[in-house]
């Protein structure tokens, strides 16, 4: 019972580590700010773009580290089959070639004569060698080094910058997605309400034609109309899913996950004024748009690289040094016996003076490139203004066709009513009603498409002015 109850206990406190470990599945309860702070966290782009941020970390310490002392460490062991030798002149023959030019004689009474028995060969190489050492080499002035110091923070800088795009990207996309499901259930309450007075004069006018006092046809009509409602209503109940699905998929959350809008269309400030304000008061709006910054980023490390490139025509000074141990010996028992060391120190200076005008080149075709981003820069200036300029009518336009598309629901609400009215007191026909009934299904379609596009054009509104951060 011990081990029984001993295991228990962990495989409990094994499930319970396992759960903790797991990402949750709801259900959540989640406002638009929610679901946006959510995806900042969760979306598989802007967890990528703070990987980059990492990534241009470990870019700076690595440029960092050029700058720092290099030491690399080495040995070797050969063995040499056939020992490498050098040809010298023979003593000798040189030496009867003076004797036998001063006429010398020999024992025998005659001149000494010329010989010639070819050079002599020597090794200076032991058949076993062996070397161990370590070397020292450390900038001492690098004008492109100290530029590339800089470009690489700015780089960093760079990709923080595009982490807040990516961030921006996705609250705007998360934004259009959960105003997408609202307006989707607004379109489900609409449709039911049709569907349930539909149903209601559907069963009067089933009621009297039993009794006599309308025809078959009119019951047909209602009929046929109380089908396609149905039918609506299910295509966007379906339609609904898919568009929870999407707010999921927007914000990394996993789409099978349970997820409550707590937000309301109510909620959403649609104001007018808001697009009037913003041609008065947002006169450098531009400033606040991460694609401006991101440019002006681009533009700041064009200089850098210019400055780099000119910085190739300043002299390098590095240190370096070395210190190693040498073996030889024509034994390989006894090779490692007695060393022979050598250590050194020393300045490397190397002064550029001539390279045919390859860096001067590459001066002219780097400024050109710093030329070209700054026209960039202002070009997007001028196109952000354009953005926002139309971002700010079309929101006006949506909101025109918005209201005048509320005041079109509202009259066929009344056409409806009193086609009923007067079908019931039998001064109207069936068809009337039908023909209102029919009207009234296209301005709540109408309605809600003029609702949707009035919501994202406020989101792309605020995102031309850069409200969105």
């Amino acid at each position: 019972m011990k081990r029984l109850l001993t295991l228990l206990l962990f495989i409990t406190g094994a499930l319970r580590g396992y759960s903790q470990t797991q990402p949750l599945t709801g259900p959540y309860n989640f406002t638009l700010q929610d679901a946006i702070n959510y995806a900042r966290e969760h979306q598989n782009a802007v967890v990528n773009a703070g990987l980059d941020i990492k990534s241009a970390e470990y870019k700076v310490k690595e440029t960092v580290g050029i700058g720092l002392p290099q030491i690399a460490g080495s040995a070797s062991f050969q063995d040499y089959l056939k020992t490498p030798a050098i040809l010298f002149p023979s003593f000798t023959d040189g030496l009867y070639q003076i004797l036998n030019a001063e006429g010398v004689k020999g024992g025998d009474g005659n001149v000494i004569p010329l010989r010639t028995s070819g050079p002599s060969k020597l090794s200076i190489q032991q058949k076993y060698n062996s070397n161990v050492g370590v070397t020292l080499n450390q900038i001492l002035f690098d004008g492109s080094y100290l530029v590339g110091l800089k470009a690489s923070k700015t780089y960093k800088e760079l990709s923080q910058k595009s982490l807040i795009r990516t961030q921006i990207e996705a609250s705007v996309a998360v934004t259009k997605a959960y105003y997408q499901v609202l307006v989707s259930d607004r379109q489900v309450k609409l449709l039911n309400a049709n569907i349930n007075q539909l149903k209601q004069q559907l069963d009067q006018t089933t009621a009297q034609n039993k009794q006599g006092f309308v025809e078959k046809i009119d019951v047909d009509r209602i009929t046929v109309q109380y089908n396609n409602l149905v039918t609506s209503r299910e295509n966007v109940i379906r339609l609904l899913v898919l568009n929870y699905q999407m707010l999921k998929f927007q914000m990394g959350m996993p789409i099978d996950s349970e997820l409550i809008l707590r937000d309301k269309l109510e909620d959403v400030n649609m104001d007018g004024s808001i697009a009037e304000a913003s041609v008065t008061s947002d006169t450098s709006f531009y400033h606040k748009r991460i694609e401006y910054s991101l440019s002006e980023t681009n533009v700041k490390l064009n200089e850098l690289d210019l400055k780099r490139k000119k910085s190739a025509f300043l002299p390098t000074l590095s240190l370096n040094g070395s210190t190693a141990v040498a073996f030889q010996d024509n034994s390989f028992s006894n090779l490692y016996k007695t060393s022979y060391p050598a250590t050194y120190f020393g300045l490397s200076l190397n002064v550029p003076i001539y390279n045919g005008g390859q860096r001067t080149n590459q001066v002219r075709q780097t400024e050109i490139t710093l030329l070209k981003s700054k026209n960039d820069l202002y070009n997007l200036r001028n196109q952000l203004g354009l953005q926002a300029s139309q971002a700010r009518i079309t929101f006006i336009n949506g909101l025109q066709s918005l209201n005048n598309q509320k005041n079109n629901q509202a009259l066929a609400q009344e056409v409806l009513r009193v086609a009923k009215i007067k079908y019931q007191q039998g001064v109207g026909s069936s068809i009337e009603v039908t023909q209102a009934q029919t009207a009234l299904e296209d301005a709540d379609n109408k309605y809600i498409q003029g609702l949707y596009d009035a919501l994202v054009s406020k989101v792309d509104l605020d995102q031309a002015y850069g409200r969105i951060q």
